[in-house]
């Protein structure tokens, strides 16, 4: 090994620069543990003048970050771009042909292309390691592939963007609606000015795709993950999940069953002494449950300049150490192509939200239409009551499956008295 190990990063926003930071003031630390140096050697941006508040001076400046990634200069590349495609995924491939290992903290490139990446890590013999992209400083990568190891993980659950746990605390704790608490969100940074990544779902799909790859062992399937984000939820919405004793947030769940594999993001009401429903804010969790483990909990800050950065640093050291192991934890042709489990067949308890007419008789169709689909309903609360306006209906079903409450709804939804299209919410068990 040599006296340094050279690092290239290829973006500098605000992770790159935490990288940087973190490498610096950490110098000793990380060489004492390293059993080397790890100096940033070169780095890669958009612009080039750009005041980044971190002196730059000494750094090879590479305007391409294809040419980083093929760079003699550089031992390790990191690639901080983001996005899918473009300079971030012709640079990944860059370094890896080149025998260079890399570290991201893409979630987009490791979800759409992880399995060809693996493939070129693989045959390069070196590491492609993406600790950052899944739930920033939580190290539930590590804990999946390496502390989980000797268990059959059978499920898992996440809130894995923290823009959206901010939302739906936010507006449980004020009562104010969606669009008023996103706009707040996006003045403090937690959310982008084009949100629609976070609040669809999308951002936390590609973080559930990549663990379920890596707990269930199977070949990673973006296009199978449901999703469904946090538009529709109302500050009604929130004031009932509390009635019922639940409270409202937008889960990645994946399940390894007989019949397929279930990987699901969506708004779901967990009971208000679940482990989930106590993680606010801009925090993350996951709870995995292993056969012999049973249920472990992992909970922090999910973005951000330090946390991500520290996710970062931790796969360069692993690296430097020589353990990073497979990106899967198994060589990538030992990974299953899985059947996945369509969410029409998802079976559980489900919160119903109806805006009727008030008139005589509505209740007796919309629960007709529920019995002959073979739905038991649990609880009706209707507050107020007005023949000269629409009001609202709430209803919890027990449980039953998706595709039948789905059939009911769709006959609630042409009833006359129904004036909109009902609004389902799953509830988790646990």
């Amino acid at each position: 090994m040599s006296k340094a190990l050279r690092i290239g990063v290829a973006g500098l926003g605000t992770v790159g620069i935490g990288v940087i930071k973190l490498l610096r003031e950490q110098a000793d630390l990380l060489e004492a543990r390293a059993g080397v140096a790890l100096t940033v050697s070169a780095i890669c941006a958009r612009d080039k003048d750009r005041d980044r508040g971190i002196n730059l001076s000494g750094l090879v400046w590479h305007d391409d970050p294809v040419s980083l990634a093929n760079s003699p200069d550089i031992d390790i590349f990191v690639e901080l771009i983001g996005g899918s495609e473009g300079p971030a995924r012709l640079s990944v491939e860059a370094a890896l042909k080149a025998g260079k290992p890399v570290v991201t903290a893409n979630k987009a490139l490791i979800a759409h292309h992880g399995m060809s990446l693996a493939q070129a890590a693989d045959s390069s013999g070196v590491a492609l390691s993406y600790e950052a992209a899944v739930a920033g400083g939580i190290p539930i990568i590590k804990a999946i592939r390496e502390g989980l190891v000797g268990n059959r993980i059978s499920s898992l659950q996440g809130i894995l963007n923290g823009t959206c746990n901010y939302i739906l605390t936010t507006m449980r704790d004020t009562g104010r609606a969606f669009d008023d608490v996103l706009a707040e969100a996006q003045e403090l940074g937690y959310a982008e000015a084009d949100p629609s990544f976070d609040v669809d779902g999308v951002d936390a799909a590609h973080k559930l795709a990549i663990l379920a790859s890596l707990a269930f062992g199977a070949e990673i399937d973006f296009d199978a993950v449901y999703i469904e984000g946090i538009r529709a939820i109302g500050s009604d919405d929130m004031a009932y999940a509390e009635e019922f004793g639940l409270r409202i947030k937008l889960l990645g769940i994946a399940e390894d069953t007989p019949d397929g594999l279930v990987q699901r993001v969506h708004p779901v009401m967990v009971p208000a002494t679940s482990p989930m429903a106590a993680v606010e804010g801009v925090f993350n969790a996951v709870v995995t449950e292993g056969d012999f483990v049973g249920l472990s909990v992992l909970e922090g800050r999910g973005a951000g300049e330090g946390p991500t950065a520290s996710a970062v640093v931790a796969d360069i050291v692993d690296i430097a150490c020589d353990r990073a192991g497979h990106a899967f934890g198994v060589p990538v042709n030992r990974l299953k192509k899985r059947a996945t489990l369509p969410i029409e067949r998802h079976t559980g308890a489900y919160y119903i939200r109806l805006v009727v007419l008030d008139q005589p008789g509505v209740m007796a169709d919309i629960t007709a239409a529920l019995r002959d689909n073979g739905v038991s309903l649990e609880n009706v609360i209707q507050r107020g009551h007005d023949p000269e306006a629409p009001v609202t209906v709430v209803l919890t079903v027990h449980e039953t499956d998706e595709a039948s409450l789905l059939a009911a709804l769709a006959i609630i939804e042409k009833l006359d008295s129904v004036v909109e299209k009902p609004h389902m919410i799953r509830i988790e068990a646990s």
